[in-house]
Order: C-alpha cells, then structure tokens, then sequence
C-alpha cells in the first residue's frame, strides 16, 4: 500500500504549473515557478501528477481559486496537459510571449526574475 506524504501535495489557493523541459526555456520556467513559491505568490504544484491523473494531486488543483500555466516554449505541453486532464480556467505564461526563445535563452537569475513577475502580472499580485 502506498502511502502519500500530505505535506508533499499540501499546494495552495493558487497554484502554479511549470514546464522542466530539456530546452533553456523549461529551466526558466521550472525556476521561475519556484521563485514565485518562495515568493509566496503561489505555490509550485505537480504536473507530472496532472499528467498522471494522480488523484490527490487533481483534487487539490480542482479546488484552487487560480492556476498558473507556465510554457517554456510554443509547444505549450503545461497548457495542454492542464486542458486533457479538464481543466479549462487558468492563466498562461508563454515565454516566448517574452522574447525568451528555445535554445537562446539561459537560464539566468535574469531571465528568472523576468517570467517570475510576468506569471504574478497575470494572477495580480
């Protein structure tokens, strides 16, 4: 029987979801869901688990107030993932949206910064 950590599915009211994509891109991303969580706009949530359909984790992001999509890059596989698993209200982050292009975008404290205040402009905080 597997147990479940409920510190490691606690989340928030808003959540956000993040690309961790092999490219540049995904790293700003993933970094930039995490600076937003220890920022505390948000609290940086489990796509993989939405992906999986992993049930507490689609119950917790079926009762938040606000979702944050973050995309790497036009592929957009947060936002579709969100939208296969049936949700359909949340913002998105596309970083491209930025000038932040695959492949020519490091993962800077920078280019972090940047998405991170671009993804709190879109919830409004």
């Amino acid at each position: 029987m597997t147990t479940i950590n409920s510190s490691v599915c606690k989340g928030g009211s808003i959540l956000v979801f993040a690309c961790s994509g092999a490219a540049d891109v995904g790293a700003v991303a993933d970094q930039a869901a995490r600076e937003m969580s220890r920022n505390g706009v948000g609290s940086m949530f489990c796509m993989g688990g939405i992906g999986g359909r992993v049930e507490p984790i689609m119950k917790k992001t079926a009762a938040a107030d606000r979702i944050l999509a973050i995309d790497g890059c036009p592929l957009n596989c947060v936002k579709a993932t969100l939208e296969q698993a049936g949700f359909t209200s949340f913002e998105h982050l596309q970083l491209a949206d930025l000038g932040m292009d695959k492949g020519s975008t490091p993962a800077s404290s920078e280019n972090i910064r940047k998405a991170a205040e671009a993804g709190a402009a879109l919830l409004q905080i």
